[in-house]
């Protein structure tokens, strides 16, 4: 099922799935029904020796037959694999991506964002498309020592993850993914708005880590990455731009409950840079931790960027989950 209606999740609650914690529960067999799918499919198979390996690095070999395997059902020619390729979290996306039709969207994408002045990285086309889809997996709380940085080489468990959410999903996946990211683009920013949102786009891929505020270790926690209000405080706070100096709570209903009502701002005047709250509050609701569950931070009136399941990743804003659950703005610059 699409990131866009299956990932929605709290800013600081995450339902851990039954035998998190196990034995089982490892970086080699967190998914074996996956593993299982995608060898019945005939897009991975058992690794020398028996076994799945799960935990071993996807080879270019692997992933060139995975390719293969996923064209042949579509009938499409597949995309090539260097044999001496380094398989990181963002090649294997780009692959992805690109074998499922999507490369030209991805494109545009980046060719908008970088049009706009945001300097995204490299692959920041072929995330937004393949994390919308869901490709990625968010580990859950107590297990984020599993997950993997953009640049981290992919696993043969979290690539065949990924190869059965595509099995899964089939052709309509794709399409929404098309007719989405078709339609995006930027407005004009201000120097401001640039400097804010440039952080922004620049952690795209990175992983959704409870409690999480800093790209690496240093807030204690055992992996780099962040949840949602801790985007937006690594953005504006760990970042030290002035501006962050205004915002003093780190949950997003602290956050939301910062301003007085008078302050909020509606979905029809979101402005990029603006932060976003969303959860079951409505515009005049009090801010609480049971009403405001989740936070982002616009690129426009049309387009957010947040962290949620599928790590830092771009929805739209005036359609889906996010309209649907939206609370109030609130504008920082």
């Amino acid at each position: 099922m699409l990131a866009a209606t299956a990932s929605i999740i709290g800013c600081l609650t995450l339902a851990v799935p039954a035998g998190a914690g196990a034995k089982r529960y490892s970086a080699a067999s967190w998914d074996v029904p996956a593993q299982r799918l995608v060898v019945k499919a005939g897009l991975m198979s058992e690794a020398a020796g028996g076994g799945f390996a799960g935990a071993s690095p996807l080879t270019p070999q692997a992933a060139s037959a995975a390719m293969a395997a996923l064209s042949a059902r579509s009938e499409t020619a597949p995309v090539a694999v260097q044999s001496n390729a380094r398989i990181t979290v963002t090649r294997f996306d780009a692959l992805m991506v690109s074998q499922l039709g999507l490369g030209a969207v991805a494109a545009h994408v980046e060719r908008t964002a970088k049009a706009a002045g945001l300097k995204p990285p490299g692959y920041f086309g072929t995330e937004v498309l393949a994390r919308y889809m869901g490709l990625r997996y968010n580990h859950p709380a107590g297990e984020d020592s599993l997950e993997l940085y953009p640049s981290d080489q992919i696993t043969r468990a979290e690539a065949a993850h990924s190869l059965a959410v595509a099995l899964e999903g089939g052709e309509w996946q794709a399409q929404s993914a098309r007719e989405t990211f078709e339609a995006f683009s930027l407005p004009h920013y201000t120097a401001a708005q640039l400097q804010v949102l440039q952080i922004a786009v620049s952690k795209i891929g990175m992983p959704y880590v409870w409690a999480g505020t800093t790209d690496g270790t240093e807030d204690g926690l055992e992996h780099g990455g962040y949840d949602c209000s801790g985007f937006a405080w690594r953005v504006y706070k760990v970042s030290g731009l002035p501006w962050g100096a205004s915002i003093l709570g780190r949950t997003a209903a602290e956050q939301a409950g910062e301003i007085p009502k008078s302050a909020r701002v509606p979905l029809s005047g979101v402005q990029p840079a603006d932060l976003l709250f969303f959860g079951s509050a409505h515009f005049n609701s009090k801010a609480t931790e049971s009403g405001i569950t989740h936070e982002g931070i616009a690129l426009s009136g049309e387009w957010a960027i947040h962290s949620a399941s599928q790590g830092v990743y771009v929805l739209p804003l005036a359609s889906g989950w996010l309209a649907s659950g939206f609370a109030w703005a609130r504008r920082v610059l």
